[in-house]
């Protein structure tokens, strides 16, 4: 199998070093999502995308791309840092139902506290300070080896 993690990582490079720990397991390429042409997907088996999370979704340019990719017949991970990490499942849908209205199958998601200093949450000097830690990148490496005990 061939993996591929595409990633945005904006503020703080949460998303990065979950997308990092990720690849490193699953032994991946690893790109930012605006550095590369759609067509890539077409040399991979499985594919991550990744982000933090932007009012209740991933970020534009994690769309913008799939929207660009021809149908596939092709698995695919999702993988974001939030403020909220225990809404993942609200905050993964619209990228899940883009993603399987391109022929991806979803083989799992993933989400974890990032430091989030976005809109009020400035005011206070942020949410989850120090996130991803340890803890988030033990997570994000376990999430990617029962990936790959999947196949």
């Amino acid at each position: 199998m061939k993996y591929l993690v595409l990633y945005k990582s904006i503020h703080h490079k949460n998303t990065e070093k979950i997308a990092k720990a990720i690849a490193k397991e699953l032994n991946a390429d690893i790109h930012d999502i605006d550095k590369v042409n759609p067509d890539i997907i077409k040399n991979y088996d499985i594919v991550g995308f990744g982000s933090g999370i932007y009012f209740g979704k991933h970020h534009k340019s994690i769309f913008r791309f799939v929207d660009k990719i021809d149908k596939v017949d092709k698995k695919a991970f999702i993988f974001s840092t939030a403020g909220f990490p225990f809404l993942k499942a609200i905050f993964h849908k619209e990228l899940k139902n883009k993603l399987k209205n391109k022929g991806f199958e979803i083989i799992g998601d993933f989400s974890c506290k990032g430091y989030h200093t976005y809109s009020i949450f400035k005011l206070f000097g942020g949410l989850n300070k120090n996130h991803p830690n340890g803890y988030d990148i033990k997570k994000a490496k376990d999430f990617a080896k029962n990936i790959l005990k999947s196949f």
